[in-house]
C-alpha cells in the first residue's frame, strides 16, 4: 500500500483537497486531529509534556490545558521546536498503527501541515504540495479563522517557504482560482492507482 504525503502552508486549501481524495475513497490521516488526539490519549507523550511543561499542561480531568503551552512556546522558537520534537514520534505512531489497520485500498494519504518541518515525509512513497499566493491564503484564513493578518504572517513564517516545499515535493496541486483543483485531483489519483498496482 502506497503512503502519500499532502501538505501546504496555512491557507492553501490542502484539507479541501484531502476531502476530494476522501470523496475517492481514499482513506486520509489527518496529522493535526490525530496531535491533538495523542496529547491527551499516549501516556509516554502526557508524561514527557508534564515534565517538559509543568502538571499544570493538563487539567485534572486529563485534558490539554492549551492556553498554558501555548503561553510558553508562542514566540520562543526553542520551545515549539522542543514541543513539537515531543508530539511528533506520537504522531508517527499514530499514523503507523492507523495506517497498519487499513485494508484493501490502494493508497492512504497522509495531511500534515508540517510534513516536510517534521521530517515524515520520509515515511511517504510521495509527496503533493498545495500551492497558493501569500495574499490568496491570508484571504481566505482571514475570512475561515477570523486571525489578523500579523497572527497569519506569524503562522506562515514558522514553517518552510513555498519554494522549499515545492522542490522537495513530489506533485504540487495549484490552487489559485486560476485552475480548478478537482481535474488536478483526479489525474494524481490515477497515477496512485497505477502506481500502488506496479
Amino acid at each position: 500500500m502506497l503512503k502519500i504525503g499532502i501538505t501546504g502552508n496555512i491557507g492553501s486549501g490542502k484539507t479541501t483537497v484531502s476531502r476530494i481524495f476522501e470523496v475517492l475513497d481514499v482513506p486520509v490521516f489527518y496529522a493535526d486531529d490525530a496531535a491533538k488526539k495523542v496529547m491527551v490519549e499516549d501516556p509516554i507523550l502526557i508524561d514527557t509534556l508534564k515534565s517538559e511543561f509543568g502538571n499544570e499542561s493538563y487539567f485534572d480531568d486529563g485534558s490539554l490545558n492549551r492556553k498554558h503551552i501555548a503561553a510558553i512556546v508562542f514566540n520562543n522558537e526553542a520551545e515549539l521546536t522542543k514541543l513539537n520534537s515531543i508530539v511528533h514520534p506520537a504522531v508517527f505512531r499514530a499514523f503507523d498503527s492507523w495506517a497498519a489497520g487499513i485494508k484493501n485500498a490502494p493508497y492512504v494519504i497522509k495531511e500534515a501541515a508540517l510534513l516536510f518541518e517534521s521530517s515524515s515525509y520520509k515515511m511517504c512513497n510521495r509527496t503533493i504540495m498545495v500551492t497558493a499566493p501569500l495574499e490568496l491564503r491570508i484571504n481566505r484564513v482571514m475570512h475561515r479563522d477570523g486571525l489578523t493578518r500579523a497572527e497569519i504572517e506569524s503562522r506562515n513564517a514558522r514553517q518552510f517557504s513555498e519554494e522549499k516545499k515545492i522542490q522537495l515535493a513530489d506533485f504540487v496541486i495549484r490552487n489559485d482560482d486560476t485552475q480548478l483543483v478537482i481535474p488536478q485531483a483526479l489525474e494524481l489519483h490515477k497515477k496512485f492507482l497505477t502506481l500502488s498496482s506496479h
